[in-house]
């Protein structure tokens, strides 16, 4: 029984250490490393550079006011669609005490001038009739009588442009009603009856009484950074991305680029503008904003693999390709486009072959 003790005993001391040995052996040896590969593939690439800003009517008018004084009456609310000619509101005009005052003095002047001429306009009448008096006399009396009466109307529509806006004699409309000057939608209407307005003149722009805009043609107006600016040119085409319209995009054609560039935040920045080609049935409110990808290239149904596969040294490129499991060989080729994710492959490999991948 001890012999078959000391035997057991022995034999898995001998275990343990065969075991050992093994585990040690095992944990000396270098692990394999098993590269994923990854093949070229066909497929597109948009080199691009990005330009921030947002999308406003080409043109948008504010609508001011042709006399001063306090608004009576708004015809209009925020996003009605509006006619040349439709009326906005009206304005009640509080005159000037002094321009009043002198218009008036001015009626009775003219008033007290009219009914002197015309008494003696009828005096010299009865006495050329009788012929007493030569023509010539009569003809003065006449003139004077007639110069009168139409300086007495002219003081008199002075007195109603100051109290009304407008001369009843005109035949035109009052200045007191404010009229839309373009067809489109009502955008802004930041005044309120009973607001105090300024006629706009030379030198006064006026109280803004509503701001209607065509919303039929827009454009989209942003900044590009001086370093990306040289590589852009007029009739360039855009890709609109909304904030606002999830998933939606826009085609566009750049118009303008500024000749000179504002310094903000310490870089010149240029102004840009492209007109927005709309989309039936697509809404997009004024100053909406939106990031636009200007496309400075593209390659269309190419060759292209994944900047991370290529390796470069001097001026060359070069790939691994996988010539049998786990073998790979140097082999450079011929690179075009990039986008950066991206590189155009223009020879040395082809769909078929698999090339290494560091994850």
């Amino acid at each position: 029984m001890k012999r078959f003790l000391k035997f057991f005993l022995g034999l898995a001391v001998f275990g343990i250490f065969a075991y050992t040995l093994v585990f040690l052996y095992r944990k000396s040896q270098p692990e394999a490393v098993v590269f994923q590969t990854k093949s070229p593939f066909v497929s597109s690439i948009i080199k691009k550079t990005v330009a921030t800003g947002s999308v406003i009517p080409r043109r948008e008018v504010e609508i001011k006011p042709k006399v001063s004084g306090i608004v009576s009456e708004i015809y209009i609310v925020e996003g009605d669609m509006i006619r040349k000619g439709d009326m906005i509101g009206k304005v009640n005009i509080i005159p000037d005490m002094a321009n009043l005052n002198a218009a008036e003095s001015r009626v009775r002047r003219a008033q007290i001038g009219s009914d002197e001429a015309k008494w003696h306009y009828e005096r010299q009448k009865k006495l050329y009739d009788r012929q007493v008096i030569a023509v010539a006399e009569f003809e003065k009396a006449d003139l004077a009588y007639r110069t009168a009466k139409e300086e007495l109307d002219a003081a008199e529509n002075n007195l109603q442009i100051i109290r009304e806006g407008a001369a009843q004699r005109s035949g035109q409309a009052t200045n007191t009603i404010i009229q839309s000057t373009i067809t489109g939608m009502v955008l802004d209407v930041p005044i309120r009856e009973g607001n105090s307005v300024t006629e706009s003149n030379t030198f006064n722009s006026g109280t803004t009484i509503a701001v209607v805009a065509d919303m039929g043609e827009m454009i989209f107006e942003g900044k590009v950074d001086e370093t990306e600016v040289g590589k852009i040119r007029e009739g360039m085409n855009l890709i609109l991305t909304i904030g606002a319209l999830e998933g939606e995009t826009f085609d566009a054609e750049l118009e303008h680029i500024a000749p000179k560039g504002v310094l903000e935040n310490g870089s010149v920045q240029f102004r840009i503008k492209a007109k927005v080609a709309l989309k039936r049935g697509a809404f997009i409110r004024a100053g909406y904003s939106a990031n636009a990808d200007i496309v400075l290239d593209r390659r269309d149904s190419i060759l292209v693999v994944e900047e991370s596969l290529v390796g470069f040294s001097n001026d060359s490129a070069f790939v691994e390709v996988e010539t049998s499991p786990g073998v790979f060989e140097k082999r450079y080729v011929e690179t075009g486009l990039s986008d950066g994710i991206y590189l155009e492959v223009l020879s040395g490999v082809t769909e078929t072959d698999k090339l290494k991948w560091v994850q």
